[in-house]
């Protein structure tokens, strides 16, 4: 974990033109992505279904040098981490909900040569993936039900992002669902550094524009804070 927060942008791919992957994605890195978050459901943990790592690890052979962060939604997490790291994925972000092992989880992606994210649903009390955070490398607060792109962002979880920022200053805390522009300054303030954009992002006519006025936002409330202190 770095000595000082950066704010870092990664924009949600789901909503782009799956046909088009590579071409998404490289559009979104040139534009100056920080990472790309892939996000991976089961049909079974959420109700949707996407792609898994035979797309990740073809994506990967075209883009060498980009980070690959997985959000995986998906009901037996520790069954994809082999396949995942092979595919060239850095970091293995799933969710805590549906297993028990989670830090058991986490040490087997690190011996995979990735890093270890929790993610948490809006149901889930903030307390409970508090006992991993010295296990991980970062925490997923979702603001949105995982699943389906393009809901309404959750204005209620940035209390889980206070509570983490406050007591963990240097975590890297990510947000994900309904993030743009409009609620940008909500997540920043909260104390989030890592932003998944969905939409906002991949349909905005301007993408460069947008993820620098993310990026500046978040980055302009880490220095706030670095200067109070």
């Amino acid at each position: 974990m770095s000595r000082s927060l950066k704010a870092l942008i990664g924009p949600s791919i789901l909503n782009s033109d799956l046909s088009k992957l590579f071409e998404e994605s490289q559009k979104l890195i040139d534009n100056g992505a920080d990472y790309l978050h892939l996000d991976v459901m089961d049909g079974h943990f959420v109700p949707n279904l996407t792609f898994g790592h035979p797309i990740v690890k073809c994506l990967r052979n075209h883009i060498k040098d980009a980070f690959f962060e997985t959000h995986m939604m998906v009901s037996r997490p520790e069954q994809w981490i082999a396949p995942m790291a092979d595919a060239g994925v850095n970091q293995y972000t799933f969710h805590i909900e549906p297993i028990t092992n989670v830090e058991e989880i986490c040490r087997k992606i690190k011996e995979h040569g990735m890093k270890a994210g929790v993610a948490i649903k809006p149901g889930t009390p903030v307390e409970e993936v508090e006992e991993y955070i010295s296990v991980a490398d970062m925490v997923l607060i979702m603001t949105v039900e995982p699943g389906f792109g393009g809901q309404k962002f959750m204005e209620d979880q940035m209390a889980k992002v206070q509570y983490l920022r406050k007591h963990y200053p240097l975590l890297n805390i990510e947000v994900d669902g309904g993030v743009g522009p409009s609620t940008i300054d909500c997540c920043a303030d909260a104390g989030a550094n890592m932003i998944v954009s969905g939409t906002a992002v991949t349909g905005s006519k301007d993408q460069m524009a947008t993820i620098k006025l993310l990026r500046d936002t978040v980055q302009t409330a880490i220095d706030k804070v670095k200067n109070t202190e």
